[in-house]
């Protein structure tokens, strides 16, 4: 049902409803209330017949196309670079599958154009998901802004999604075979083994991090924002051959310090690592997969699972705030009985 209201910093009369969940306000330009009405009679007609053609020449910004464009630059000013580019590629794909289903207004948008979209998109489950929930905080945020009294994406469905072990372990015989094929990424790989630090983070480190004196690695843990001094063995100072008074990074093929172009770089690395094992028709693994093996190993040495969590520098807030100072001596004593995968002629 619509309504005719006056606002303070205007002269004319303005109508209000709803479409489709959407509310519109335009000004009837009259600034008589008689005359109002009988625009308000002609509107409501018209929206009676479903044509919402006044609305569509009035209201630019509801347009799909400008209100995406709107609502990226909106997350310029409040997101990181990367948030803001897996935003717009997943919002500009949502916006071409609407076009080609004839839908130009946000307010035309329905949850089977969603389910639609999600369906029509060939990437894992998963990712599915994190399409799905990009498009849904847009949806809020024109909620929020008054545009749309509903958002679409909230009865949405997706896809099941089959648990699976994504980052397997390494065994023995993985580790083999992949040191003694490694090349010129054996030195990153036995890092991530035995660092277990994340691939990026290992990425990220520099010849000033590693104290070859004191055994140790101090080095700032993105996920949980936080430096970290962690022990490191004689097997990887070995690799790492003499660094007394290097700098730089140690890896600088892949070393950038931007979250996405370093995605870009990992690739290399990521893809030699598996076609490895493809050629050894060993089963498929990834760079994490080194970090599973590293918490594996020191398990089944016993090391407890608390001073395994420090060490991996483990981002739970209640492991942070018991474990502030982890038993480095005491870790490096195991991390010194890992097998030394690294010394292929031996085996």
């Amino acid at each position: 049902m619509s309504k005719l209201y006056r606002r303070p910093n205007t002269p004319y009369i303005w109508y209000s409803a709803h479409i489709k969940g959407q509310r519109i306000r335009i000004s009837t330009n009259a600034t008589k209330r008689r005359l109002a009405e009988r625009v308000q009679d002609e509107w409501d007609l018209m929206l009676a017949k479903g044509d919402t053609s006044f609305v569509r020449k009035t209201f630019h910004t509801l347009d799909v196309k400008e209100y995406v464009k709107y609502y990226t630059g909106f997350l310029e000013s409040r997101k990181t670079e990367n948030t803001v580019t897996i935003a717009k590629g997943v919002l500009n794909k949502f916006k071409e599958y609407l076009s080609k289903q004839s839908i130009r207004m946000l307010s035309e948008v329905q949850v089977s154009n969603v389910d639609g979209y999600i369906d029509s998109i060939k990437v894992s489950p998963k990712t599915k998901k994190n399409h799905l929930t990009a498009i849904s905080l847009m949806f809020k945020q024109a909620v929020r802004e008054g545009h749309l009294q509903h958002n679409p994406c909230e009865f949405a469905t997706l896809p099941k999604i089959t648990t699976a072990m994504k980052h397997r372990p390494l065994t023995a015989d993985d580790l083999h075979v992949i040191f003694k094929n490694a090349d010129k990424w054996k030195l990153y790989f036995a890092a991530l083994l035995y660092t277990g630090l994340r691939a990026g983070d290992v990425a990220l480190l520099r010849y000033e991090h590693i104290d070859p004196k004191n055994k140790r690695i101090t080095q700032l843990v993105r996920k949980s924002r936080r430096i970290h001094e962690l022990p490191i063995s004689d097997v990887l100072l070995n690799a790492l051959g003499d660094i007394d008074g290097k700098e730089g990074p140690v890896f600088p093929a892949i070393y950038i310090d931007n979250d996405r172009k370093q995605n870009d770089r990992l690739v290399y690395p990521r893809t030699y690592l598996q076609s490895i094992l493809s050629e050894a028709n060993l089963p498929k693994a990834t760079l994490h997969s080194f970090r599973v093996t590293y918490n594996n190993l020191l398990r089944d040495q016993g090391l407890s699972i608390q001073d395994r969590q420090v060490l991996m520098a483990h981002t739970s807030s209640e492991t942070t705030k018991i474990y502030t100072h982890p038993n480095i001596d005491l870790a490096a004593k195991h991390l010194n009985k890992m097998p030394n995968y690294l010394d292929i002629e031996s085996k």
